[in-house]
């Protein structure tokens, strides 16, 4: 059966790429003082030297953090911290400690000196490689110079009746996957 087509408007034209996995960035200012933005636009995009983009507008305090410092990192938030993460993208770091206001621990990276997120289940720690301008955000690639996760939880891929990753689907809508992988069998 043919489903008929129905135009859907270019302001909205993105979410047709959602569900999108969220993740929590972390940054300081050159002063060391930390924030935290909620992102569903980030991705890999090489293996060798591993690297990633993200789009964020450049009005955006955490842009300007970024800018200063060089340096951020990816935190994987579950949908045990939901509300949090959900704040951090509402809120703005400008009025906010969203590290204090949300009850999220700050600890110490490994390489970069903006904070890890403790309840985020994995965290790349990432340097500034490259800014692209692109519309109204720019695409920010950063380098992977540290990548680590819980225990027992990741495994090449995570396992999904431990771990309940956060899709954004639109506006203060998210999602989880379905404790179900497949992979499909083609033939030789």
């Amino acid at each position: 059966m043919d489903a008929k087509k129905c135009d859907v408007d270019l302001t909205q034209a993105y979410r047709l790429l959602h569900p999108k996995h969220t993740v929590l960035l972390s940054c300081t200012d050159k002063k060391g003082t930390p924030n935290i933005i909620t992102l569903a636009w980030c991705m890999p995009v090489s293996v060798k030297p591993p690297m990633l983009a993200l789009s964020i507008r450049p009005t955006r305090h955490s842009y300007k953090m970024i800018e200063e410092t060089k340096e951020f990192v990816i935190n994987i938030p579950t949908m045990s911290i939901i509300k949090e993460t959900l704040f951090c993208g509402r809120r703005s770091g400008k009025q906010h400690d969203k590290f204090k206001e949300t009850g999220l621990t700050p600890l110490p990276a490994k390489i970069v000196k903006p904070p890890i997120i403790k309840e985020c289940i994995a965290h790349l720690e990432c340097k500034l490689h490259q800014k692209i301008p692109a519309g109204d955000h720019d695409i920010l690639v950063g380098e992977i110079f540290a990548a680590y996760v819980n225990e027992g939880v990741f495994d090449k891929i995570y396992d999904l009746n431990k771990v309940k990753p956060i899709h954004h689907m639109g506006g203060d809508d998210f999602a989880t996957l379905a404790p179900k992988v497949i992979r499909p069998q083609l033939e030789s």
